[in-house]
C-alpha cells in the first residue's frame, strides 16, 4: 500500500519561504501578513500581539520578500534618491548611517550621489534619479533654489520651499549651550570661525551666535573671527584659519569653531604653536562626529543627532510618500553639549 504523500509548504518547493508559507505558519491570511510586513496603512487595524507573531515567525522561517514582485504589482520602485555634498564626509556619513538604518528595516532602496557644491551637477543628479523612479529625495546639507518636483526632506536645509520638509538644529539653542559654558569658565575673549559660505548651516549657525552673544554680553571682537573656505572634509578645513587667528596676535583664551572637523585641525596648529589645550586655550567643536570624543584632548562640542536626524529624514519621507501625515515645512531637533575635556577655565 502507497503512504499518502505529505502535503509540502509551498513556499519549501524551491527552499525559499514565501508570504504564503508564513501566512499559513501563523494561521492568518496573506493579506494581513503581507500589510505587517510592509508596514502599510492597513497594518494599524492590526492587533500588536498579531503583528508580533507575524514578525517573529517571519524571523524564524527566514522569510525574505520579493522586492521586484512587489514593485511590480504595486507598479512603485521602494526606491528613494540621496542627494550629498560629498560620500564619506564625518557629517554626512552619520546621517546616511540612520538613513539606511530605517530604509532596510522597511525593504526600501536608495541611490546616493554627491554633488560637491556643483549647481549644474545637482541639477544633472536631480534628473537622474527621477528618470530612475525614485519616489523621493533625501538631502544632506545642499542648499536647494528650487521646489522639487518629487517629496523631499532636507537635513541641514534652511530654505523654505514648497515640497520640502527641513530637518533643522535649533541654533539658537546650541549657541547657548556653547557660550553659556565658555562664559561659566570665565573666558571674556572668545574666537570664532564662521562656516565656509557654500555650507547650508553656515549663516543660520553664525546668526544664532551673533544674537546669543549680544544676549550673553560677549564682545564678538572682527579680529578674533575667520570665516572659513572650501569644502575640505579633513581637519585641513580649520588647521590654516588657526594659523591665521594665531598669526594676528590678538589674545585670545578660547575658540568656538564652526564644526568638529575645524575644531581638530585648530588643536593641532594650537598644539604645533607650543600652546596647550585646555591649559593655554579652549576649543569647543560642533557635531560630536566619532572621532571627537577620541582625538586629544577629547573634544568638548555641541552635540547634533546626526544618526537620529537621518531616521527622522526616512520615516519623514516614507510617510509623507505613503500619505500616512500631513506636510510640514520643518522639524526642529534638540542640540545637546558634551563636556569633555578641550575647555578649562582661562589660565591666568
Amino acid at each position: 500500500m502507497k503512504s499518502a504523500k505529505r502535503k509540502t509548504d509551498p513556499g519549501k518547493k524551491t527552499g525559499t519561504v514565501t508570504l504564503k508559507s508564513v501566512a499559513a505558519h501563523v494561521g492568518l491570511t496573506a493579506s494581513t501578513v503581507s500589510a505587517v510586513l510592509n508596514n502599510s496603512s492597513a497594518a494599524r487595524s492590526v492587533p500588536a500581539h498579531t503583528k508580533q507573531r507575524v514578525l517573529t515567525a517571519a524571523n524564524e522561517l527566514k522569510y525574505r520578500p520579493n522586492l521586484l514582485a512587489r514593485s511590480l504589482r504595486a507598479n512603485r520602485t521602494y526606491t528613494i534618491g540621496v542627494i550629498l555634498e560629498e560620500i564619506g564626509d564625518a557629517y554626512g556619513s552619520m546621517v546616511m548611517s540612520g538613513v539606511e538604518h530605517y530604509l532596510k528595516q522597511h525593504n526600501f532602496f536608495f541611490l546616493t550621489v554627491a554633488h560637491r557644491h556643483d549647481h549644474t551637477l545637482l541639477e544633472t543628479y536631480s534628473t537622474m534619479l527621477r528618470e530612475r523612479g525614485v519616489e523621493g529625495f533625501i538631502t544632506v546639507d545642499t542648499l536647494l533654489s528650487q521646489e522639487p518636483s518629487l517629496p523631499t526632506v532636507s537635513v541641514a536645509g534652511h530654505r523654505s520651499l514648497k515640497g520640502v520638509t527641513n530637518i533643522v538644529l535649533d541654533h539658537h539653542r546650541a549657541a547657548s549651550l556653547a557660550l553659556e559654558h565658555l562664559v561659566e569658565l570665565g573666558h571674556e575673549k572668545i574666537a570664532f570661525m564662521k562656516g565656509s559660505a557654500i555650507s547650508s548651516d553656515s549663516d543660520a549657525r553664525w546668526n544664532a551666535i551673533c544674537e546669543t552673544s549680544k544676549k550673553l554680553g560677549i564682545r564678538i571682537r572682527p579680529e578674533l573671527v575667520v570665516q572659513l573656505e572650501g569644502a575640505d572634509s579633513t581637519p585641513n578645513l580649520g588647521y590654516p584659519f588657526a594659523r591665521r587667528l594665531l598669526a594676528r596676535k590678538q589674545p585670545f583664551t578660547a575658540l568656538f569653531a564652526y564644526n568638529d572637523i575645524s575644531a581638530i585641525g585648530s588643536i593641532c596648529a594650537f598644539q604645533e604653536a607650543g600652546l596647550r589645550v585646555p591649559q593655554d586655550l579652549s576649543v569647543v567643536g560642533f557635531d560630536d562626529i566619532q572621532s571627537a570624543g577620541f582625538i586629544t584632548p577629547r573634544l568638548t562640542t555641541v552635540r547634533q543627532p546626526l544618526h537620529r536626524m537621518g531616521e527622522i529624514a526616512a520615516r519623514t519621507l516614507l510617510e509623507r510618500i505613503e500619505g500616512r501625515i500631513k506636510y510640514v515645512s520643518e522639524i526642529l531637533i534638540e542640540p545637546e553639549l558634551v563636556v569633555r575635556n578641550s575647555t578649562a577655565p582661562p589660565s591666568r
